[in-house]
């Protein structure tokens, strides 16, 4: 009751109330709310509308002069706190936090969280990376971009891998049954794709994935809460690393998405092509994460068919992957990187919250028989053309 009482330690700029809520955000979203769970945090969250002509002549008087206006940010005067938090889509946030008022002055530590940073693209961002030099600590999604950003800015940025609100998307205590057979959303190769259609067409495979291009969503929560429930009904779903098809933006680089970690979330096996870096390595080393599938191959089928061949192994990778989420790759563990990396102490709620995490881990060492497919009663029906 104490600790409900205290003044809040942490301010968390928010871009929920923006006038279109892109899709990408939601997970930015997520990320927020846990942190408001497992710390003393209060949300600013103000309104605005990123379509204006002013939203568009300050970034593009940003990016070529270091002028810097504001967008349309609605601004406020500040109380005092231990640490600003910011969760962002690309390093032009920034010029929208600089609009919201005396942050920066009322704040002992401020940390930005960027969603996407590609090396190639750091010299374009030239005056908004300049912007950056006012955050104790710059955390990147991308395990590559780091180490660049440190020699443009000083050494203030670090790897902070995505992660998932694991019991939002964790399908215990009451697995579902797992319906669908395929789950694809964004990218996807044409040849895959049209493999899988075909596949339905011939033999009734269920396989969802996206008829439109959506720019915003209704409600961010109903959005990511759809989004977990399809998970846990779904038997495979497609994960590429990011930006798989568009070498001229990310050059080399290859970088893990969070489709990789919604997937072992929710029990799903992931399907697609093994991010070729060291980090992957790390953050999915047990056996059996997913399984390799080349981009914009044909031939799923065969996918299907040679885990077909061993149920048990398919239970266990389900069980696994689920287990290792709640250990790992929660939100709450990212926080408390951050907090780490600023040297300040965790809240008794980071450990609430990691008793459920573990408690729910448990449940995925049992046996669920909706979850091994043995079944016939209550497994999804085989596509019948397997064996060629």
């Amino acid at each position: 009751m104490e600790q409900q009482n205290r003044k809040p330690r942490v301010l968390l700029f928010s871009q929920r109330n923006a006038a279109k809520r892109l899709p990408f955000r939601c997970a930015h979203f997520e990320f927020e709310d846990v942190i408001a769970e497992v710390d003393s945090a209060e949300l600013f969250a103000p309104r605005f509308d990123q379509s204006t002509r002013r939203h568009h002549y300050a970034k593009q008087i940003a990016y070529h002069t270091p002028l810097v206006l504001n967008p349309g940010m609605e601004r406020k005067n500040f109380d005092t706190y231990d640490l600003f938090v910011a969760v962002c889509g690309d390093p032009t946030d920034v010029l929208r936090i600089n609009a919201i008022g005396n942050w920066r002055e009322r704040c002992r530590k401020a940390v930005m969280v960027i969603d996407e940073l590609w090396v190639t693209q750091m010299p374009k961002y030239g005056n908004y990376l300049r912007m950056l030099k006012q955050f104790d600590l710059v955390c990147l999604y991308y395990s590559q971009s780091p180490e660049p950003l440190n020699q443009r800015i000083g050494p203030r940025s670090m790897y902070l891998p995505p992660a998932v609100d694991a019991i939002r998307f964790c399908p215990y205590p009451n697995p579902p049954e797992r319906v669908v057979d395929v789950y694809s959303i964004g990218r996807r190769g044409a040849v895959t794709h049209q493999s899988l259609l075909k596949l339905a067409a011939d033999h009734g495979l269920y396989y969802i994935y996206d008829t439109t291009s959506a720019d915003q969503v209704l409600d961010p929560t109903d959005h990511r809460e759809l989004y977990a429930n399809t998970l846990k009904r779904s038997r495979y779903f497609i994960v590429n690393p990011g930006l798989i098809d568009r070498p001229d933006i990310r050059g080399n680089q290859i970088e893990i998405g969070y489709r990789y970690f919604d997937g072992v979330a929710a029990g799903a096996i992931n399907v697609g092509e093994r991010p070729n870096n060291e980090v992957f390595d790390q953050l999915f080393d047990w056996p059996d994460p997913m399984i390799d599938f080349p981009y914009n191959s044909a031939e799923f089928d065969k996918v299907i068919a040679a885990i077909q061949k061993d149920p048990e192994k398919e239970d266990r990778m389900r069980r696994t992957n689920v287990r290792q989420s709640l250990l790992r790759h929660d939100w709450v563990y990212r926080w408390e990187m951050i907090l780490k990396a600023l040297d300040m102490e965790p809240l008794p709620q980071i450990a609430e919250r990691k008793t459920r995490l573990r408690n729910l881990a448990g449940l995925a060492l049992q046996t669920h028989p909706t979850q091994t497919n043995t079944s016939s009663e209550s497994s999804p029906q085989p596509v019948p053309t397997l064996n060629h």
